[in-house]
């Protein structure tokens, strides 16, 4: 019997509006914000506002929550006043939209008002104000869309980084930038903060003596830095590391995430002779993501690095339920990695 050709998934359609990055903002009638990671989403609507504002200073800035909006409210706010200032209206909450708002933005676009920008904030989080978003995003009002996708990656928090630190025109190591990442692995907003700190506090080029002098602390008891010390064999320096993290208030599950995700990488890279540069396009990573791989899986096997794999995934189980004592999942784990040895329950 001839088996029954697969159907393919209909193709996305693709978007009317110009896309436009959130580190270079620029005012429309209709602005979507779209996307989960809130830094992003709040430093494209500062950098809207800072412009218009800079365009005429009478600008009249309006807030609006579209899951609790009163009927007729978009309508009034960006009319035009007597003297006719400019109006920015932000929408906040349109994933959680009313009925009533969803009418009547619907119906905005068709006819969006003279010297008005309205910034429609949109997460992603459900399906709802779709009807909105496909209208804006056929070209209905004259809109731009902003996309905000969620930073989940090293090598993500990586391109944020260094963004952050060329957008200000300011140079910073490989190495210190590394340990900076590394160190605010866990909060992009963290991260952020960290790096305009350092932007605005180093008169000069940014080491990495700078950034542990400000961070010493943080990137000492980072969940990388116990992962780094137990993949290298470093077995007393990774419990110290361990110990000290979680005295500092570290939680567990985000340190069993940082080891599996070096060595999933590691694995990604094991047995290849394929330059850093090639290989790292084709698995979507940074050549130097390679190149640390390769030094980390020096004195790794298949088995050994099967087994640390093992042990992790174990630990990540326990960690989140399944065992009442995750310090002790944690001390196996690192011993597990870090001696290269199976142990016992």
């Amino acid at each position: 019997m001839t088996p029954a050709p697969r159907r393919s998934a209909p193709a996305k359609a693709k978007s009317a509006i110009p896309q436009v990055s959130w580190r270079t903002p620029q005012p429309a009638p209709i602005v979507l914000i779209s996307g989960p990671e809130e830094v992003c989403a709040e430093r494209a609507t500062a950098g809207i506002r800072a412009m218009l504002k800079s365009e005429d200073p009478s600008l009249e800035v309006t807030d609006i929550r579209a899951d609790d909006y009163a009927a007729g409210t978009l309508l009034g706010v960006t009319s035009p006043s007597l003297f006719g200032e400019p109006r920015l209206v932000r929408v906040s909450g349109v994933e959680k939209c009313s009925d009533t708002f969803l009418t009547e933005a619907v119906s905005y676009l068709a006819f969006p008002q003279d010297g008005a920008t309205v910034v429609l904030r949109h997460t992603g989080a459900s399906v709802r104000g779709k009807k909105l978003l496909d209208g804006i995003r056929s070209g209905e009002g004259d809109g731009i869309e902003i996309a905000c996708p969620a930073v989940k990656r090293d090598s993500d928090r990586f391109d944020f980084a260094v963004g952050e630190f060329k957008a200000a025109q300011k140079r910073i190591a490989p190495v210190a930038l590394r340990s900076l990442v590394s160190a605010f692995a866990d909060d992009l907003t963290e991260l952020a903060a960290a790096c305009q700190q350092l932007i605005v506090d180093v008169p000069g080029d940014i080491d990495e003596r700078t950034v542990e002098r400000y961070y010493g602390g943080r990137v000492e008891t980072s969940a990388f830095t116990v992962a780094d010390t137990a993949i290298a064999g470093q077995y007393g320096p990774a419990l110290l590391a361990l110990r000290h993290a979680l005295a500092s208030g570290a939680d567990p599950v985000p340190l069993v995430a940082a080891v599996a995700m070096k060595l999933r990488t590691m694995a990604r890279v094991a047995g290849t002779r394929e330059s850093s540069s090639t290989l790292a396009h084709r698995l979507g990573m940074k050549d130097w993501q390679v190149d640390r791989a390769r030094r980390d899986l020096v004195g790794w096997t298949g088995n050994t690095l099967g087994m640390a794999i093992h042990a992790t995934a174990r630990a990540d189980a326990e960690v989140k339920g399944a065992s009442r004592d995750s310090v002790f999942a944690l001390e196996r784990m690192i011993t597990i990695i870090a001696t290269r040895a199976p142990y016992g329950d």
